[in-house]
C-alpha cells in the first residue's frame, strides 16, 4: 500500500523534476491511500494557484484512491506520532495512516526523511 504526502501530490500534478517518481505510486491505484488531510492541503494549493476547477481536477484524481477519513483512533495515533517523531499535525496525520494500513508514504516532506517506511525525495528546485 501507498501513502502520498501532499507535497509529492502537488509535485505530480506540476510536472517537476521528481513527478516521474511519485507516478509510481499515484497511479497504482489499486494500492492508493489518500488521507483525508491531503485533499484538504492540495485543493487549497491548486486552488491558491490555479483557480477552483483546477483544484476540483486534482482532487478527482485522488479521489479515485482510496480516501482514509480521519477518525479518533488514527487521530490518537497521528498525535502520538507528532511528539514521537515532532510533526507538524498534517504530516502526523499522513504517516499515522501510512502506519495503520503498512504503507509507504511517498514524499520529499525533509519532516519525514528519516522515519521508518518512508520513500522521501529531496525536492528539486526548478531551474
Amino acid at each position: 500500500m501507498n501513502v502520498v504526502d501532499s507535497s509529492a501530490w502537488l509535485s505530480y500534478f506540476a510536472g517537476d523534476k521528481n513527478s516521474e517518481e511519485f507516478a509510481t505510486a499515484i497511479e497504482d491505484i489499486e494500492k492508493l491511500l489518500v488521507p483525508s488531510i491531503t485533499l484538504t492541503e492540495v485543493f487549497k494549493c491548486i486552488m491558491r494557484q490555479r483557480d477552483e476547477n483546477a483544484a476540483l481536477e486534482g482532487i478527482a484524481h485522488m479521489e479515485q484512491g482510496r480516501v482514509v477519513t480521519l477518525d479518533s483512533s488514527l487521530a490518537i495515533d497521528a498525535a502520538v506520532f507528532g511528539l514521537k517523531y515532532k510533526l507538524p499535525l498534517a504530516d502526523s496525520i499522513i504517516y499515522a495512516t501510512g502506519n495503520k494500513f503498512s504503507a509507504v508514504v511517498w514524499t520529499q516532506d525533509a519532516d519525514f526523511k528519516a522515519l521508518p517506511n518512508v520513500k522521501y525525495f529531496p525536492k528539486v528546485n526548478a531551474t
